[in-house]
């Protein structure tokens, strides 16, 4: 008798046993793809508040669900920071930049009219001042650009010829200014590049090479290589140290020698 009473404790445990391995099984795969669909959501960034209900969660399912809401809110926040920044920074520079062209013009035609020698040196001040101000406008509204990711590519194929030829006759004042000299060599390679940006981007590498070299010139060639051309800009100047040369694309770098220079280091 004791021994079909302890046969029967038996099969209940063993039957007990085996009906929690199943429930548990069948939990933890109800958890698993609840989990997975939380995940999902927030990695397309398709997750919301309101995507799942909270009384219908476990205990880690709400842990992970307070965790992806509050990143949601975070990232929710980050954005209309960031457009409050674009939109400011647009205004600021809307508003500022008729203003700062008028004095560039009005100061520029004062300074060619019949004036003392003082009065043409404070005309001249007006100007200069007037451009620093324009450039560092200019600087602002480039920086909430890269900063909100607002710049989009336009690419095609296209010669790259006449996009330097822009670039030497923009540079030759400043080069004449300082006595050096720009040479450009380019055949009739072509690319697939975006021609407004690709020209930003050379201008300000010429630029800075103008601006730090003091005697000689700088050189702008184009190579083939493969599938690829390659623009490639020199200069006489004074280098960059080996040191800072891995910081140069780094945002805002500047360094502690071109304290004198123009520019808030975002060109590059």
């Amino acid at each position: 008798m004791k021994h079909n009473v302890l046969a029967v404790i038996l099969i209940i445990v063993a039957i007990s046993a085996i009906a929690y391995g199943i429930y548990a099984h069948i939990r933890m795969k109800q958890l698993t793809k609840k989990l997975d669909e939380m995940l999902d959501k927030a990695i397309d960034g398709s997750f919301t508040e309101s995507s799942f209900d909270e009384s219908q969660l476990s205990y880690i399912e709400n842990k992970i669900w307070k965790y992806l809401s509050s990143s949601e809110i975070s990232a929710r926040k980050t954005a209309e920071e960031k457009a409050k920044i674009k939109t400011l920074i647009a205004d600021i520079s809307h508003q500022t930049k008729t203003p700062v062209s008028n004095i560039l013009l009005y100061s520029e035609l004062l300074s060619e009219c019949d004036l003392s020698d003082t009065e043409k040196d404070y005309a001249n001040r007006i100007f200069s001042q007037s451009e620093k101000l324009s450039f560092l406008i200019k600087s602002l509204v480039k920086l909430s650009r890269l900063e909100t990711g607002i710049i989009a590519l336009s690419t095609k194929e296209t010669a790259i010829a006449p996009m330097l030829r822009d670039i030497v006759l923009q540079a030759q004042a400043k080069a004449e200014e300082k006595g050096l000299s720009i040479t450009l060599e380019c055949g009739d390679e072509k690319a697939v590049f975006d021609d407004k940006w690709t020209n930003e981007a050379v201008w300000n590498i010429v630029d800075n090479a103008l601006k730090y070299t003091e005697k000689g010139g700088v050189k702008i060639a184009v190579k083939e290589y493969e599938m690829f051309a390659c623009i490639e800009i020199s200069d006489t100047g004074r280098g960059i140290p080996e040191d800072e040369q891995a910081q140069i694309f780094s945002r805002f770098y500047r360094s502690e020698n071109t304290s004198s220079e123009e520019g808030v280091g975002i060109g590059l």
